[in-house]
């Protein structure tokens, strides 16, 4: 069974987040000002371009678009990055396929939901040695929502590709991967948000993950 996570792996999220704040000014000035874009009713990408998506790096982290797909290149161990959309979205469906490209298959990757900023969030995550998780992350403290990493044989493990799936409708919020429910949860306090894609490092760096094929629909 996986060990119990090591406290340093639960205060990796606050020093990643301290760390991709470090962006150019203008950048931050300009995300500060910018209004919230309504989502269209149906959002596909295939990442020719990094259009809709707040991007940052540091000595921590490169996020970018590489070869038609977003990359999240996570250098340091006990570290995370993602890149958020510029719209907004409340009950939707959100599909896309993560691909670990290199790196230790002891990582996590997947989606970010309902963010405000780093400030507070919903994590739908998945490791490159197949186990799942489920949290919230809000005034600097983890909820579980369930059991904390948990093995899952719907997760294609190590230089694998996965599609995750999640589907948010109120308060109910539906975990899949690959086609295959995984979670469930009916515990969202927060009912609106921009979406993340993300990846992190834990005992060992260099965790490089890529997303492709992005849907996002609103749900019914």
């Amino acid at each position: 069974m996986r060990p119990a996570r090591p406290a340093r792996r639960v205060s990796s999220w606050r020093s990643g987040l301290v760390a991709l704040l470090l962006i150019p000014l203008v950048a931050a000035l300009a995300a500060c000002g910018a209004p919230t874009q309504t989502p269209p009713a149906v959002w596909s990408t295939s990442f020719d371009d990094g259009t809709g998506w707040v991007l940052s790096s540091d000595a921590v982290a490169e996020v970018g678009v590489t070869d038609g797909r977003l990359q999240v290149h996570v250098f340091s161990p006990g570290q995370l990055a993602w890149a958020s959309s510029e719209s907004t979205w409340q009950d939707c469906r959100v599909i896309v396929s993560a691909m670990q490209v290199s790196g230790p298959v002891d990582n996590e990757y997947g989606i970010l939901l309902r963010m405000d900023d780093d400030k507070s969030f919903y994590a739908f995550s998945v490791s490159g040695d197949g186990y799942v998780r489920i949290a919230h992350y809000a005034d600097e403290v983890w909820s579980l929502l369930g059991a904390d990493w948990s093995p899952s044989d719907a997760v294609n493990q190590g230089l694998a590709t996965n599609v995750l799936e999640v589907v948010a409708q109120g308060t109910e919020l539906e975990f899949l991967v690959n086609g295959e429910t995984v979670a469930k949860s009916g515990d969202s306090e927060v009912t609106s948000g921009p979406i993340g894609l993300y990846a992190g490092a834990f005992s060992e760096g260099d965790v490089v993950v890529a997303f492709d094929d992005l849907s996002v629909t609103s749900a019914p």
